[in-house]
């Protein structure tokens, strides 16, 4: 029997409702085998569910069955006949062209956002278990190497932050604004200033925090272009 074609790997480019229609099919697979692949219904509680995504969304039936219909002509999602009712799965494993483990860290990053490598590996144990951080970070090195094409970016490390994080390509290459709105709201989650603490704060405080969030923003901007200069595509 002659094997299936392969697919061509090649970078495809997402909403945010399709990244969270793709991720919440690649979690469930693992997460709710019994149950798998999804129904219509399924998927749009996944989705929207107010745990593990970031951000949360309320997605509709109408937005997630065309988010389905996107991926399907994608070949990223494949549709089946169940019983009364549809039903979905996805297919990102041949389509990306990635071992099972990379196709967990997409899914995690799809899901919740920029993450550290450590973060990761927490955050995926449901859908693949790593053996330690070096083995999560050398998948996350093959896909931001792929000769084909990166689907994942490591950002610049923020000021105060220990480790730097990972996010997805698949959206496309973010912008300088985008990456710095994502990465002020990600540092929002772990620090968070009183009124009384910026009550206190002196203008020079003020004003050495704004010249830092600047340098950020330069630092974002650089690697946007870097990043645009390798996928070959006008800078943002």
């Amino acid at each position: 029997m002659n094997e299936p074609a392969r697919v061509t790997p090649k970078l495809p480019v997402l909403s945010a409702i399709q990244s969270r229609v793709l991720g919440s099919l690649i979690e469930k697979e693992k997460t709710v085998p019994d149950t798998y692949p999804m129904t219509l219904n399924g998927l749009v509680g996944a989705c929207n569910q107010k745990t593990s995504r970031a951000p949360i969304m309320t997605l509709t039936e109408a937005q997630v069955q065309e988010a389905l219909d996107d991926l399907k002509r994608l070949s990223l999602v494949l549709e089946t006949s169940g019983g009364r009712v549809m039903r979905y799965s996805h297919n990102a494993k041949r389509v990306l062209a990635v071992p099972s483990e990379s196709v967990a860290l997409i899914a995690t990053l799809l899901l919740r956002g920029p993450q550290t490598a450590a973060e990761l590996r927490i955050n995926s144990e449901r859908l693949c278990k790593f053996s330690d951080i070096s083995a999560v970070e050398g998948f996350l090195d093959e896909l931001a190497q792929r000769s084909d094409g990166p689907y994942v970016v490591l950002l610049p490390r923020q000021a105060g932050m220990r480790e730097s994080r990972w996010m997805h390509l698949l959206g496309g290459p973010p912008s300088a604004i985008e990456l710095s709105e994502t990465l002020t709201s990600m540092d929002a989650k772990t620090h968070r200033v009183s009124d009384r603490e910026l009550s206190g704060e002196s203008v020079a405080d003020l004003n050495a925090r704004i010249d830092d969030l600047q340098a950020q923003v330069s630092a974002l901007q650089a690697s946007v272009a870097d990043l645009c200069k390798q996928l070959g595509v006008a800078p943002i």
